[in-house]
């Protein structure tokens, strides 16, 4: 990840995508965003947040369902 900017660009796009979300989450539940090394901040997106975010969050749905 590198410098501050780049930790607060990636703060800030995975902050926003769970803003524009929360209410997907019917559940109280604590996520913790662990970034991949090898992320690039100057390329990560709200779009790309949401490719990466948003398989999880359905199986999490899903599998929470099923409990």
């Amino acid at each position: 990840m590198g410098n501050a900017v780049a930790r607060n660009r990636i703060k800030r796009v995975v902050r926003e995508y769970f803003r524009l979300h929360q209410y997907d989450f019917e559940l109280p539940l604590d996520i913790v965003v662990v970034p991949k090394r090898n992320l690039e901040a100057k390329q990560l997106t709200l779009a790309l947040a949401k490719e990466e975010f948003t398989p999880l969050l359905t199986r999490i749905r899903t599998e929470a369902a099923s409990s």
